[in-house]
């Protein structure tokens, strides 16, 4: 089964649509705010300091890459673990980057008009107008620099989505009905290769993360790959002892079946 992931702006509807969906196809359905709270309980970080890290304006990410790049792996880690489940369907800002060069991801994208969205924060985050309208906005500018520092990538780009649902043109019932039949169809089903992808990148990941937990290891010029449960792991740390911190870690993640730790010593430390 493919694995749909819906990038919604702050009250566009995508939530609605998303859950409407996992009834209509009975699958199950994630949240960003559920990937972020299982990321920081998995791998040891607060909560609320990995939810500001990551709403932060890119000042801040330039400053500390490292950290950035150990919070998003942390995520990504848990975002692939689900979807390793092969049924699988995410809301949030950046889920298809997440998972991108896995085929069988659906990319949509939900939007709806400004007047909408303004309704709809007044109503369920008991609003005024004012603060509406500058919540949206500041949520907006966040996501989109969130997309850009990371990836390079303009989010409002079409090319980056298979999907665009107008929720202003179109019931949350029928983009509903529209998404599931696309996810059907066989250019997002699964293959051999397609599911080894999914489980070498998600190996990659969960080694990486496992070794954020660990000071010693924290290395923001370290790199994973994974090849049919082979782990090749390269860059720099600041001490022998860290090169067996990271020996260490990585033997202890599941799924590696060999490890080849090319990791020297260098200087390119981030915390």
């Amino acid at each position: 089964m493919s694995i749909i992931t819906i990038s919604r702006g702050s009250f566009s509807g995508g939530k609605a649509v998303a859950e409407q969906l996992g009834e209509r196809l009975f699958r199950p359905v994630l949240s960003r705010e559920q990937v972020l709270l299982q990321a920081a309980n998995d791998y040891g970080i607060s909560e609320q300091e990995l939810i500001s890290s990551l709403n932060q304006p890119p000042p801040f990410w330039q400053q500390v890459l490292g950290k950035r790049l150990v919070y998003v792996k942390c995520v990504t880690a848990v975002l692939l673990e689900h979807a390793r489940q092969g049924s699988l369907i995410y809301h949030g800002n950046v889920g298809h980057l997440l998972l991108a060069g896995i085929p069988q991801v659906l990319r949509v994208r939900v939007i709806a008009d400004l007047e909408r969205r303004i309704r709809a924060a007044m109503d369920q985050a008991k609003l005024d107008r004012e603060q509406a309208i500058a919540h949206i906005q500041r949520v907006d500018k966040e996501r989109s620099k969130w997309a850009q520092v990371l990836y390079g990538v303009d989010w409002d780009d079409p090319g980056q989505y298979d999907l665009i649902v107008n929720l202003e043109r179109v019931s949350i019932a029928s983009a509903g009905e529209t998404i599931a039949r696309m996810s059907e169809s066989a250019d997002f089903k699964p293959t051999d290769a397609s599911r080894k992808r999914l489980e070498d990148l998600s190996l990659s990941c969960r080694v990486w993360a496992v070794m954020a937990k660990n000071p010693l290891t924290r290395s923001a010029s370290l790199e994973v790959t994974a090849d049919g449960g082979g782990v090749v792991i390269t860059g720099n740390v600041g001490s022998s002892k860290a090169i067996e911190a990271v020996n260490e870690a990585a033997r202890q993640v599941e799924g590696v079946k060999t490890l080849r730790c090319e990791v020297g010593i260098g200087t390119d430390w981030h915390w």
